[in-house]
């Protein structure tokens, strides 16, 4: 793996959800690769860079449990007289949501006592004026290794729900996964899982704010996560095995 980081994360609880449940949370088996993503972007990232996830190392055996969550039935909206939007142009703007009124439980089956391995590399989007792309990308690894070992971070990485924070580590090498992942038939095949989530440009797409007004899809790429020995290796987006 060129110009590659090896970061180990873990942490007491994880959700990582499927699209597919709509009203109880069911989190797949092991860390998503858009949500390993999130947690290197969590630690550095600028916008003329994309963090790339190669492998995903399973650490820890999978174990489930189940819990039951407080949640509110809907969000404050972007537009409108009582959203975000007019509340930043307008000081007599108010933003909140009643709790009690909105208040539901909801059962989740998260995982619990996780460790991953996220082995990944930097694509550019554009290359730095004035460098080669080469130093580059070697210039982002470096701020980022740098971030990691201090364990510095512009927000707090999570693993999936914000209230499952993660803990996180740089390494050289990736450790041994647990003795109980190497047993039985092996690949072992974890199922359709998405990948990541690429937003396009479409004439008939949802309106962005921004300068431009462009109109995005959202396009979300699935692939089929094949363990072997604890580990996943992930494809590259819109691959024939993607």
């Amino acid at each position: 793996m060129p110009y590659g980081i090896n970061l180990e994360v873990w942490g007491d609880l994880a959700a990582f959800n499927r699209p597919e449940m709509k009203v109880e949370r069911v989190s797949y088996d092991v860390i998503t690769p858009s949500a390993a993503r999130g947690v290197l972007e969590a630690i550095y990232w600028k916008p003329e860079m994309r963090w790339v996830v190669d492998q995903i190392h399973v650490l820890q055996p999978i174990r489930f449990a189940h819990v039951r969550r407080n949640e509110i039935s809907s969000r404050i909206p972007v537009k409108g007289k009582t959203g975000v939007t007019a509340a930043m142009r307008s000081e007599r703007g108010s933003l909140g949501v009643s709790v009690t009124d909105l208040r539901q439980q909801r059962a989740a089956r998260v995982l619990r006592d996780v460790r991953y391995g996220i082995g990944a590399h930097v694509e550019l989007v554009r290359p730095d004026e004035g460098q080669t792309r080469r130093s580059s990308v070697a210039k982002h690894l470096e701020m980022f290794k740098r971030r990691a070992r201090r364990g510095q971070y512009f927000h707090h990485p999570y693993l999936g729900c914000r209230e499952f924070p993660a803990h996180f580590r740089l390494v050289e090498e990736l450790p041994r996964p647990s003795p109980e992942l190497l047993e039985g038939p092996q690949p072992r095949d974890l199922g359709f899982m998405l990948q990541d989530i690429a937003f396009v440009e479409d004439p008939d797409g949802k309106i962005v704010e921004s300068s431009r007004g462009a109109r995005v899809t959202a396009r979300p790429y699935f692939f089929r996560a094949l363990m072997r020995d604890g580990v996943i290796e992930v494809p590259a987006r819109g691959s024939a095995e993607a």
